[in-house]
């Protein structure tokens, strides 16, 4: 076997030596945000998660018939209302609908004021 620095027994197991002058240091890498601010409201005046909530009840009947469910959701849908979870309530099963809530609007003036008369 030659004293090559590259060669090695293969029953002994290498040794690996790190890097003497590391690129970095751990601490130099910059940490993660701690807090993560949301933009800006959406500028339909709608609010980032702020949601109303609605209950239907339904009874295991109109469940069942195929129709009656598919009809609510559609017209929940049609005014902006997502379905959340249907919840078992004994023999009826409740609805649980949410749509974002329209926040207020904030009146702003825009451009210059009017001059005063005095």
């Amino acid at each position: 076997m030659s004293d090559s620095k590259f060669e090695y027994d293969p029953e002994e197991i290498p040794i690996i030596e790190p890097d003497e002058d590391p690129e970095y240091e751990p601490e130099d890498i910059p940490a993660a945000p701690t807090t993560l601010s949301a933009g800006a409201p959406a500028a339909n005046g709608y609010g980032e998660r702020e949601f109303e909530y609605r209950t239907e009840a339904l009874s295991l009947e109109q469940v069942l018939d195929g129709k009656t469910l598919g009809e609510r959701l559609t017209t929940a849908s049609a005014d902006g209302w997502q379905l959340v979870d249907i919840v078992d309530a004994g023999d009826r099963r409740v609805l649980v609908l949410r749509k974002q809530k329209k926040a207020e609007r904030v009146r702003r003036s825009v451009g210059f004021a009017p001059p005063t008369r005095s």
